[in-house]
């Protein structure tokens, strides 16, 4: 990962440091630190993690034909991960403001052509599961 200014990290970008940090220590504690974004960090990653499998029926349901979740790369399955979650529960973030925050946010963790394909894949599942 980029060395960034901390300030320039996004509520996304941390939101994706929890999951992943998550995943390699599934024992350790998820510790959220105060902030202006703590309740929403905190809301997607324990709803993300939560809703894991509803969140994989719906991958399966609607990209079956664009992805396979066991070949995914770990990182961009959590960022699609996340941002379902949030067009599934955060009903209030516009469609496009979440493609937009996980296409930047990615920018931290992934080449180029990983995020136009994230930008398809959101594209096309925001359309079944998102109406603004």
């Amino acid at each position: 990962m980029s060395q960034k200014n901390n300030k320039l990290i996004t509520p996304r970008v941390r939101i994706i440091q929890k999951i992943y940090g998550h995943m390699m220590n599934p024992d350790e504690k998820i510790i959220y630190s105060q902030g202006q974004y703590k309740k929403f960090i905190k809301d997607v990653v324990e709803g993300t993690i939560e809703r894991k499998e509803m969140i994989e029926e719906t991958i399966d349901k609607y990209l079956k034909e664009d992805i396979n979740l066991q070949r995914t790369d770990k990182i961009l399955k959590i960022i699609l991960f996340c941002a379902i979650f949030e067009f599934l529960f955060k009903h209030n973030n516009p469609k496009k403001v979440i493609i937009s925050e996980y296409l930047k946010t990615s920018e931290y963790f992934l080449e180029t052509s990983q995020i136009k394909y994230l930008n398809a894949i959101l594209d096309k599942i925001s359309k079944f599961i998102k109406k603004d």
